[in-house]
């Protein structure tokens, strides 16, 4: 680990690949040689970060690098060691407050983590050790330990696989914890291998740990006395993951090859990349804002204070006298004393809560996402889920969806709908489909009536079930189902009704994709049932009711980058067949041409209607052939550098020459409301792309059916067929295309008026794009880096004026180049992927919010996303209404909490002008302390959680609500100024209502005067009042929890007061509010000015409510929520402006 550590710090390319030795049972290979067991890490798996000895430094390092923690510790420091007006307590328990908080948090989710470290790290094992069964602690196992797993037990570490229980050396294997994916894997043992594994003499060399799941090279040398070692390749098929299941099998031995944090499950465990949203940005730069404005305060009281003294007689009055200590300071360390004193004295000005308050937030909020009842699916029994509530606010502000197509679009639920063989199409009678507008008949292709040769029949089906990884589970349930009638459904070839009675109600079929199950069924239905893999026998039952056995010999196996699969079978007469599938792009090349043509149509034809196609090849091999194939095929498992490249290089020479069968259509049908689900992202003005690696035409017709592309919509297409069109060098051809179609789709478009979003089914607006990998790598990585720089602006200016853009035949390097373009691109729009499929990862993690999609292509996505939703039908709820409630909330805590801070501070720095700048504070430490922490905390905490200002079908009905709030609109610099005056004239009207009322400062009835004390507390008072009321103004979804903070803290306020100030505390020197509360409430014109001016502060705000017509955009969305709810508007949807609260005129959001 440390070495791979280095490497990449040094830059060491890592290609190079180290290798590691293994003595299995810790027996020295020959038994002669002397053992020198290998140094490996142990068992532990760690995934906790603190412990006990540096929770507290490691914590409190994490937590100040936070730059407001930092500057608060600094302030602090401040004022312990210069003599300021203010005690240390006044910013240090604020701090204490915010820190033990975020430490108690950390600590408690550190704490989850130990405990399931140790559930995994003391989990009990059985070891093999001398021919003794021996159960062991999980963290105690070694690398070369041979273990025994039961089933249904987890594996502990990773093995390779010496023994099973089954005949035929394989075992059953689920990886759910690994990648999601709940079908039975098959493993297989190491041929050869002893029977006793006491005897066993051998060990396994094979490349040190990395974390791809699907990779593994080795081989192991098997001694033997008085023979030479026997060597045998190793590869992912022998390597039984940590994590993973065994299944359908009673028990295996395996080797422990890697353990602890070398094992791939704790490779891939890997912390999230940190996400920042737009709203920490605005906070940010909104800090800097009141930073300045801090520092400012300091300097102009600091400048105007020495001013001041210069005047005779100020600087050292008759009652003041200096003592010599003073007179001998140096007159310029004194004015840096007095600044920093200053600093303190409106620190508060910077709300170093808020940062709490928001965590809180983003943390108790994400939970409403988790319970909502509306995203449970019954199916799967799962609800949402949350992995970063970080992003909450970000689901309200995307600009751009990218969505996978099949799995997410699509159901991922594959049924065999028809198939072609030599250019005939067998159809069955009840198919039909369902997407939009699609009945395509074959027109002069037609050949529904009429067969194929019997011969090319029967060779087709084999092929179908031959060519394949699937296994069959036998079934212990003896349903009695009965398949009369199911000759009716096929035309063209009959189906034996027994056959399909036995094997559907004996067995089940378990694969790695429902592809492959979909065709083993179709050819099924047509009278060719495999019956399953023993002994490396494929056995199949022909339409003779005959069982036909072929010996596997090898499988060429699936790859994205092939994007076909192959079997090498041995028949009973002798002869080797290779049976190859795959995509229409990879096997057209490497098949006759002549018998293309005839297939072609029919693969196309399938396609339009939105099926799942694939070409099915074969090739007669002689024993030549074979022979070479499997020597060169052997020497490429063995090898341990580049095996990868050298096995994909024999498998494109062995898949050469073929002849052409067949092909298959699959339906993969839509999700449920995709189409209403896609309509509404873009009613809400979200541009969707479809990144999917299918064909162009199934993906064109996804995209006609989930209505992204409609009847007129003009699609402009960039494909390897339109560079072809033209006779010209592909290079010339795309430049031509990209500058006819950036002047079609942006410079002849009409210009759109600002802050009107472009309504797609307009018809000379209406542009649709498509795109293929081929020509995206050509705009990417053009020849010149002048000129690829230029496609990809041209590129990027025509997509960005399409209203869906179609990418197909992408690779998953592709995709997350895609969003990687888009995201960089100028006004960086914030974007979404969502995916189901490991292939989906890469862009789900480039985006700024990645969703993943709890599908059957395992749960990859789901582990490496920020949310999980059952279905993509929930994106529109998790948006439209989640998203855009999280980002008013948050955005008016951030507005209110930078308001009621300066509202606090303004008064403190104005009444430094009526002071003489003497540093002297207008509030009792008490206050200045609790401020945040308690009087004005829990309001806005409940308000950011709770409030709907318009209730969640509102916004699920009108989508265009949505678009309000684009562009981070609530915290852009307009509306922060708007609060920022809003706090300058609370501020001011605070202090200098008071101020007047204090031109006779005899206010009580004996005649005596009030303090600066009193005067301070009666400023408090109408702040704590104001902003609290504020904030109730504000809320327009009351719950008994806003009533209760609410009123609560307002209660708490004025009993705090009362305790604070009614006993004489032994730990305080000076008794500065000593009955001062009590006092001031006895006045009655204090009692008279504290209502007023309550009053006048919210007046404004109440009257511009009452009296202001509403018009433009907001009458228009005012009708629209009408509408929506049948003209009945509850209080709390209520369509009054927002912006009062968060917003200026021009905004154009209503709330």
């Amino acid at each position: 680990m440390l070495r791979r550590r280095l490497n990449r710090l040094l830059g060491v390319d890592e290609r190079r690949v180290d290798s590691r030795t293994i003595y299995i049972g810790h027996r020295s290979c020959p038994a002669n040689e002397a053992f020198i067991p290998p140094k490996f890490c142990d068992n532990r798996i760690v995934s906790s970060k603190y412990t006990v000895w540096n929770f507290l430094p490691k914590n409190l390092f994490e937590q100040f690098r936070r730059i407001a923690n930092f500057y608060f510790l600094i302030i602090f420091l401040v004022q312990v060691i210069v003599d300021t007006p203010t005690s240390p307590v006044t910013s240090g328990l604020p701090l204490f407050f915010v820190i033990t908080v975020t430490a108690i948090k950390q600590g408690y989710e550190d704490w989850l983590r130990h405990k399931a470290d140790n559930e995994v790290n003391k989990y009990p094992v059985t070891v093999l050790e001398d021919g003794r069964r021996i159960r062991k602690e999980s963290e105690k196992i070694k690398v070369g330990d041979v273990l025994e797993v039961e089933e249904d037990e987890t594996f502990p570490c990773d093995l390779i696989l010496l023994q099973s229980s089954r005949d035929d050396g394989t075992c059953f294997v689920t990886t759910a914890s690994l990648d999601g994916e709940s079908n039975h894997k098959t493993h297989y043992t190491v041929p050869d291998t002893e029977k006793d594994l006491e005897s066993l003499n051998a060990t396994i060399e094979c490349e040190e740990p990395q974390p791809d799941l699907y990779k593994y090279v080795g081989r192991m040398h098997i001694y033997k006395t008085n023979q030479e070692p026997a060597v045998r390749s190793l590869g992912p098929e022998n390597l039984l993951l940590k994590g993973a299941t065994l299944k359908n099998t009673q028990k295996i031995c395996g080797v422990a090859v890697y353990t602890g944090m070398e094992t791939k499950m704790a490779l891939n465990y890997q912390g999230k990349s940190q996400k920042r949203s737009a709203v920490e940005k605005s906070i940010n730069a909104f800090l800097l804002v009141y930073l300045c404005i801090l520092v400012s305060k300091a300097l102009v009281c600091t400048i105007l204070k020495y001013v001041w003294q210069s005047k005779p007689g100020q600087d050292e009055p008759w009652y003041n006298e200096k003592t010599q200590k003073e007179k001998d300071t140096n007159l310029y360390l004194k004015m840096f004393t007095d600044f920093l004193s200053f600093m303190v004295l409106f620190n508060f000005i910077i709300p170093v809560s808020m940062y709490v308050t928001v965590e809180m937030q983003k943390f108790l909020g994400s939970f409403f996402i988790t319970w909502d009842k509306d995203f449970f699916d019954p199916e799967i029994k799962e609800g949402a889920l949350v992995n970063t509530s970080d992003l909450n606010e970000e689901l309200g502000q995307v600009e751009y969806v990218f969505t996978d197509k099949t799995g997410t679009l699509t159901q991922n639920n594959m049924e065999f709908i028809e198939c072609c063989i030599d250019g005939f199409q067998y159809k069955y009678r009840d198919a039909s489909s369902e997407l939009d507008g699609f009945c395509v008949t074959d027109g002069p292709v037609n050949k529904l009536q009429q067969k194929a040769g019997r011969e090319k029949e029967e060779l087709f089906l084999r092929a179908l079930c031959l060519c394949h990884t699937v296994q069959v589970k036998e079934s212990t349930e003896q349903g009695q189902r009965q398949a009369d009638g199911q000759m009716n459904q096929v035309d063209g070839l009959g189906v034996v009704g027994d056959v399909l009675h036995l094997s559907q109600e004996q067995r089940g079929f378990i694969a790695s994709s429902p592809d492959e199950v979909a065709l083993v069924k179709g050819a099924m239905r047509y009278g060719f049932t495999f019956l399953g893999l023993e002994s490396k026998t494929m056995k199949i039952r022909n339409r003779n009711n005959d069982v036909e056995m072929y010996e596997l010999l090898h499988v060429l196996n699936f790859d994205p980058v092939r994007r076909r699969m192959s079997v090498i079978v041995r028949t009973k007469s002798g002869d080797t067949l290779l049976f190859c599938k795959g995509a229409d792009s990879s096997i057209f090349p490497r098949v006759r041409q002549e018998e293309v043509e005839r297939i072609r149509l029919h693969v196309e034809r399938n396609a339009t209607e939105g099926y799942r196609t694939l070409c099915v090849a074969y090739k007669h091999l002689s024993a030549e052939e074979y022979a070479q194939a499997d020597q060169e095929l052997k020497e490429a498992r063995l090898a341990l550098q580049d095996r990868e490249e050298k096995l994909m290089a024999v498998y494109n020479q062995v898949e050469t020459g073929m002849s052409l069968i067949g092909a298959t259509a699959v339906e993969d049908r839509l999700q449920e409301e995709a189409a209403e689900t896609m309509e509404a992202l873009q009613g809400a003005g979200i541009n969707v792309w479809v990144l999917t690696g299918d064909k162009m035409e199934t993906a064109k017709s996804t995209c006609y059916a989930c209505r992204l592309f409609q009847r007129n919509t003009e699609l402009l297409e960039l494909t390897v067929r339109t560079l072809e069109d033209g006779g010209r060098r592909r290079e010339e051809r795309l430049h031509e295309l990209l500058l006819e179609y950036h002047k079609k789709a942006v410079q002849d478009v009409p210009p759109v008026k600002a802050g009107v979003t472009r309504s797609w089914p307009m018809a000379n607006q209406d542009y649709g794009f498509i795109i293929d990998g081929a020509t995206l790598s050509m705009v990417l990585n053009s020849s010149t880096e002048s000129n690829s720089s230029r496609y990809k602006n041209l590129f990027l200016q025509i997509c960005q004026n399409c209203t869906t853009v179609l990418c197909c035949r992408m690779a998953p390097l592709q995709k997350a180049q895609i969003v990687k373009m888009v995201k960089n691109s100028k006004g960086s729009p914030i974007t979404l992927s969502i995916g189901d499929g490991a292939n989906d990862v890469s862009m789900i993690l480039e985006a700024h919010v990645g969703i993943g999609i709890k599908g059957k292509e395992g749960r990859q996505a789901v582990r490496n996303s920020d949310y999980a939703i059952p279905k993509l039908k929930h994106l529109k709820k998790l948006l439209l209404a989640h998203g855009h409630l999280y980002y008013v909330r948050i955005a008016h805590l951030v507005q209110y909490f930078f308001y009621k801070n300066l509202c606090f501070i303004l008064p403190q720095f104005l009444y430094q002008f009526f002071c003489g700048y003497s540093q002297q504070p207008l509030y009792d430490a008490a206050y200045l302390t609790m401020y945040n922490i308690c009087f004005t905390s829990m309001p806005i905490l409940a308000y950011s959680l709770l409030e709907q200002h318009i209730c969640m079908e509102v916004l699920l009905n009108n989508a265009t609500l949505y678009r309000q709030i684009a562009k981070n609109a609530m915290l852009r610099w307009r509306p922060f100024l708007y609060w920022t005056l809003l706090g300058v004239f609370h501020g001011l009207l605070f202090f200098f209502g008071v101020w007047f009322l204090f031109s006779n400062s005899a206010l009580q009835d004996n005649g005596q005067v009030f303090g600066n004390w009193s005067y301070g507390t009666i400023v408090f008072t109408i702040l704590v009042f104001t902003v609290t009321l504020k904030l109730a103004l504000d809320t327009r979804h009351w719950t008994w929890i806003n009533h209760f903070v609410i009123w609560g803290s307002l209660a708490f306020y004025v009993f705090f007061s009362f305790f604070w100030g009614g006993i004489i505390w032994p730990f305080l020197k000076q008794q500065r509010l000593y009955f001062v509360f009590a006092n001031m409430l006895s006045s009655v014109t204090a009692w008279l000015v504290i209502i007023l001016l309550i009053v006048l502060s919210l007046l404004p705000e109440i009257l511009l409510v009452v009296f202001r017509k509403p018009r433009g955009p907001h009458s228009r969305q005012k009708k629209l929520v009408q509408s929506s709810v049948g003209g009945l508007q509850s209080p709390r949807s209520s369509a009054r402006p927002l912006l009062m609260r968060t917003f200026s005129d021009e905004s154009n959001t209503v709330m």
